[in-house]
């Protein structure tokens, strides 16, 4: 999957009990807290003879109204009442309206800030794949994500504005980060930015991935790079297959690449990122193992280095409380599809229980100790992050926002639990998202 919420050891949806409110008399606090409260002091006021209403409502009945000369009194304290409730109303209102249909109110109006990036700000160098079957809503995202566009939808809306019904074709293109949405329809047009003999290849793929992805930016058949990455051996990799080996990085051949040369240059820039991390020989495979799961498992690069102490603690007799289980779902996932390749591809962050139970040899759910070899490509950070992990006494994490990646780790398994209950209120606010299986 894109991306797990750590460890889930525990596989009932956490429910969260709500204590009852206190019982504060009013003569105890500083001021009224509801306009209840407010009502009740206001009936213990000095009024003129006559039954006292028994309630807000009994306010409005007209034998409990005061004539018009005595206005000064107790009328005042009505009418103001009234205003309270109402002014009350309207602003409890606002607050539900705006906390719900803020953002599209603000966009609507525009307080949201500019669209776009205004002309003369473009630097750097942004590339980016255009898929096939990508339509202006999918390509305005990835120029986003690039930082190519300062908004989502700014492409997008650029298009709307403009009536503009371009024909986008697949492949991977150089463009600028901090571009207008005008100037990027420009460059994406210009056969010039389009890259060929290249090919772009993200973090976190499986070898599966990576091949096709190769096939189609290099118009390369796909058996024959199937074919040469079906023995390690060719490469020097002792290893059961190239899981782990093929570098995430874009990369331009010369025409007339063969696909040993392209199986090669990738496992060559594994090794060159391995040497760089200080990994010793011989530990390769080990360093690959983990960093693929810290790869896969990590919301941010940000946490990669504690999502690697977290695996190495658990494997650490003298400090798990989980008889060396990992119990990581991307593992249980990757080894269930690995299994059963027929199984279509699951983007929510909760694992299934036949994925959870299946004997894979991947599946730390099942065998303790790292599975049997690399789950994904991992790139530099997360190599780095397992030959250097961060310090810490963390045996759990999870993902408790599945938009900003905000993780949560913990030392113990009560922690652990809080946590979990975060991401299942998240979920519960956001069935919708594809992380929690909408």
């Amino acid at each position: 999957m894109p991306w797990d919420d750590g460890i889930f050891v525990e596989r009932t949806p956490a429910t969260t009990v709500t204590p009852a409110a206190e019982a504060t008399p009013p003569a105890e606090r500083s001021a009224p807290a509801t306009l209840a409260e407010t009502a009740a002091l206001a009936s213990q006021a000095p009024a003129p003879s006559g039954p006292e209403p028994a309630s807000l409502e009994d306010l409005f009945v007209p034998e409990n109204t005061v004539e018009p000369k005595r206005r000064g009194g107790r009328g005042c304290l009505v009418t103001l009442i009234i205003l309270l409730a109402i002014l009350g109303g309207i602003v409890a209102g606002g607050m539900y309206v705006w906390n719900t249909y803020g953002t599209q109110i603000a966009e609507r109006f525009g307080w949201d800030g500019p669209s776009d990036y205004e002309p003369g700000e473009a630097t750097g160098e942004a590339i980016i794949t255009i898929e096939e079957g990508d339509g202006g809503e999918a390509i305005s995202q990835t120029l986003y994500e690039a930082g190519v566009t300062l908004k989502p939808d700014s492409f997008y809306d650029h298009l709307l504005d403009a009536d503009a019904i371009p024909t986008f074709y697949p492949g991977i293109y150089r463009l600028q980060q901090k571009m207008t949405s005008e100037a990027a329809l420009a460059a994406l047009a210009d056969p010039a930015n389009k890259l060929e003999n290249t090919v772009a290849l993200q973090e976190g793929w499986t070898v599966s991935a990576t091949l096709e992805a190769a096939s189609t930016g290099l118009d390369m058949p796909l058996e024959e790079l199937q074919a040469a990455a079906e023995d390690p051996s060719a490469y020097d990799v002792e290893a059961d297959s190239l899981e782990g080996w093929l570098f995430p990085a874009t990369y331009t051949f010369d025409p007339g690449v063969t696909a040993e040369d392209v199986i090669k240059t990738m496992v060559d820039r594994t090794r060159e990122s391995l040497a760089n991390a200080g990994v010793a020989a011989g530990d390769e495979q080990r360093i690959l193992t983990v960093a693929s799961i810290v790869q896969r498992e990590g919301a941010s690069r940000e946490d990669f280095g504690m999502v690697a102490q977290v695996i190495y603690n658990r494997l650490d007799p003298e400090i798990s409380d989980t008889n060396g289980l990992l119990q990581m779902d991307s593992t249980a996932q990757f080894g269930y599809r690995a299994a059963h390749p027929e199984a279509a591809e699951q983007g929510s962050v909760f694992s299934s229980e036949e994925q959870l139970n299946d004997p894979n040899p991947w599946n730390t759910y099942v065998h303790p100790g790292l599975p049997v070899g690399p789950i994904a490509n991992p790139g530099d950070e997360a190599i780095q992050a397992a030959q250097q992990p961060t310090e810490g006494g963390w045996q759990y994490f999870v993902t408790v926002n599945l938009e900003t990646g905000e993780t949560l780790f913990a030392e113990t398994y009560a922690e652990q639990q809080q946590n979990e209950a975060q991401l299942h209120a998240w979920c519960a606010d956001n069935p919708d998202h594809g992380g929690c299986g909408g």
